[in-house]
């Protein structure tokens, strides 16, 4: 099933405090903060919302496209998709700008301060989906504010499905812009944060906010995630990685699982776990894109974790 993906393809410039960023940040002190924090781990990933979910979908055996806008430094990843089989038939250039930057500064309690430069994601509105055709199912997910807001009209009036991802873009919207986004979205995909930010904004309890969309998910780490859906709500067990080592690109990777099951008809638990098993093998690695996982590993560790498979 093809799938456009409408978001971000970033590079992550990702840091490693070696303590906890409370130890250092005074709450009393807020109004006045001036803090350094000494990193001697850094390295530059690849990255961004649209590029981590088409990166763990791929490897699924999912059939991923990507709608994003970059700047004059993209080379390296514009290689990185050939080599990794992603077609870029929907990757606009701004030669005026970067590709979108993140600075991600991670703490040793998993707790992460990011900024990030936007660049080239500001012009994503210049994409229009009507130009890819054969897409069953969209994603809108963190983007240039008009972007998202076009994309998502688009996907709406052409009666494309489509999975809300608000993300770190949640901030962007008026409580009623979130309604619309709502409203047109089939799906809605959220952090315990985001959801708890959306319904101090729109004014509604999140419970009421799941009756707009035919499911949404809420993640929340190791504690796992719940799906609202058909007036339920389905608990889903998280799935034990192998080790903890960098939580970047986690939500992108459980995403990935969401979409492979949408995509396969697959009822909300099976979805669910799959989601939270990509999680999982995401975890265990440094960086959204630095895992690598054939389809027959996925299935037998979906397997083992929760008596599943892929195929069946």
């Amino acid at each position: 099933m093809k799938v456009l993906l409408c978001g971000s393809l970033a590079y992550d410039t990702i840091m490693v405090f070696q303590d906890q960023f409370s130890r250092h940040i005074l709450p009393e002190n807020l109004h006045i903060l001036s803090v350094a924090f000494l990193v001697p781990e850094m390295r530059r990933e690849f990255g961004g919302t649209a590029g981590n979910i088409a990166f763990n979908l791929k490897m699924l055996g999912g059939d991923p496209w990507i709608m994003a806008t970059v700047g004059h430094d993209f080379g390296p990843y514009r290689q990185r998709l050939v080599q990794l089989g992603l077609p870029q038939n929907h990757i606009l250039e701004i030669p005026e700008s970067f590709t979108a930057q993140a600075f991600i500064t991670t703490d040793l309690a998993d707790n992460q301060i990011t900024a990030f430069h936007p660049g080239a994601m500001m012009s994503s509105h210049h994409n229009r989906t009507s130009s890819a055709s054969g897409v069953l199912l969209g994603v809108v997910s963190p983007d240039g504010r008009e972007g998202m807001l076009q994309h998502a009209r688009d996907f709406d009036s052409s009666g494309i499905p489509f999975l809300f991802d608000p993300g770190q873009g949640l901030p962007m919207f008026s409580g009623e812009e979130l309604m619309t986004f709502l409203d047109q979205a089939s799906y809605l995909a959220v952090n315990d944060y985001e959801a708890q930010l959306l319904s101090e904004k729109t004014g509604l309890p999140f419970a009421v906010l799941a009756e707009h969309v035919e499911a949404a998910v809420v993640t929340r780490g190791a504690e796992g995630s719940t799906i609202h859906a058909n007036g339920e709500v389905i608990p889903i067990p998280a799935a034990t990685p192998v080790s903890v080592v960098d939580p970047t690109g986690c939500g992108d990777a459980y995403r990935a699982g969401l979409i492979y099951g949408l995509g396969q008809g697959w009822d909300w638990p099976r979805t669910g776990r799959l989601a939270s098993l990509m999680g999982a093998l995401k975890i265990a690695h440094p960086g959204g894109q630095n895992h690598h996982y054939t389809r027959e590993q996925i299935s037998t560790r979906f397997k083992q974790a929760f008596g599943m498979s892929l195929d069946s």
